[in-house]
């Protein structure tokens, strides 16, 4: 039986991982490493039960550091395993440090390299995960790309060999977990009405590293006319505290501040939201999925698809009215099948199975 290393190193590239894995297990020995990039408490075997994930085979503990430690530390350790493991192909998922340190360990010891999510840009190099992106299209096999932008975005670096437009594996997901959620919780814990709140996510350096833009964030969210939930990043919760914002936004009785909740509870609290308002790249995309209004706190994204369709907005804190865009959104019609049909998993080991064939 060929072998195959997957390696990841945050929750959401662990929730990726999740429906492949249940297709690659069916004919192949899959090692699973995590890096340990981002520690996460709900990370603990419950997330692993819950969602029916495998547990990892490594834990490389790298931990936080800067981008430059952390990849090199990654680097090294990832390479120790897979002198020990010997595999036929490395699986790597996404943009992070762990994606860009196996994509490097893979390619420098012959090893064939794989990476789903390929081709996705947001044409913005001061964010790392671009260039992290950039980095692993060049030196993958296999490239599997979530859309036909992705699939263009990659013939524009001239990239076209190995090229699957696969679907995004993030739907595959959400359909086969979105049940699970729905028999597990219930926004009323919150003291929630469904559609009667909006939720908010905000971690991304660009957001939380300016003191000025993030006081912004925060004065549009205490303006909103609805409840807000926000499940908060350690990251975040700190700096709000070290900017002095803290007390300003908690004392704001329609502002909910929670501690991060569990994959399945996001999943509910997105499909239940009036509208959403994040930073994060697969928040906007589970906000398609829920059909869900997005409001993306960035100056750029990489799914650019729920964009050019106008069910997710970018906002610039200091320049829009968050509460009248929301008020005023003229939506449009909602289009089906951006990212694949849910069968993104199935149609990534149809292609490694006919690579190593041929």
């Amino acid at each position: 039986m060929r072998k195959i290393v997957t390696i990841v190193g945050a929750r959401p590239q662990f929730i990726k991982a999740a429906p492949v894995s249940r297709v690659l297990r069916r004919t192949y020995q899959e090692i699973l490493v995590n890096t340990g990039q981002h520690y996460d408490f709900n990370m603990a075997g419950v997330f692993f039960d819950e969602l029916q994930i495998p547990r990892p085979d490594y834990n490389l503990e790298v931990g936080s550091h800067s981008h430059g430690k952390q990849t090199g530390m990654m680097l090294d350790k990832i390479e120790d395993v897979l002198f020990r493991e010997k595999p036929d192909g490395v699986l790597v998922y996404g943009d992070t440090n762990s994606t860009l340190a196996g994509a490097l360990a893979a390619s420098k010891l012959y090893i064939p390299l794989f990476h789903i999510e390929a081709g996705l840009r947001s044409y913005n190099k001061q964010m790392p995960e671009e260039i992290n992106r950039i980095l692993t299209d060049q030196v993958s096999d296999l490239l599997f790309a979530p859309t036909e932008t992705a699939v263009h975005n990659l013939a524009l670096e001239n990239i076209k060999h190995h090229v699957h437009m696969s679907g995004d594996v993030m739907y595959d997901a959400v359909l086969y977990n979105y049940e699970l959620a729905q028999s597990k919780f219930d926004v009323s814990k919150y003291g929630l009405s469904k559609y009667a709140y909006y939720l908010c996510t905000i971690h991304r350096a660009e957001n939380t590293d300016h003191p000025e833009r993030l006081k912004a964030i925060v004065e549009s969210l205490v303006r909103l006319d609805l409840p807000v939930i926000v499940p908060l990043h350690p990251r975040t919760h700190r700096i709000l505290k070290e900017q002095g914002l803290w007390d300003f936004i908690h004392r704001h009785p329609h502002i909910h501040l929670t501690e991060p909740v569990s994959y399945l509870e996001m999943l509910i609290l997105e499909m239940e939201a009036k509208a959403i308002i994040t930073d994060s790249g697969g928040v906007q995309k589970e906000a398609y999925f829920a059909k869900v209004p997005c409001y993306t706190l960035r100056d750029e994204t990489e799914w650019v698809e729920t964009v050019n369709i106008g069910w997710n907005q970018l906002i610039d804190p200091f320049t829009m009215d968050l509460s009248a865009m929301i008020k005023q959104a003229d939506l449009g019609p909602y289009q089906e099948n951006l990212y694949g049909d849910g069968l993104a998993s199935q149609k990534i080991i149809n292609a490694i199975q006919e690579y190593f064939e041929n």
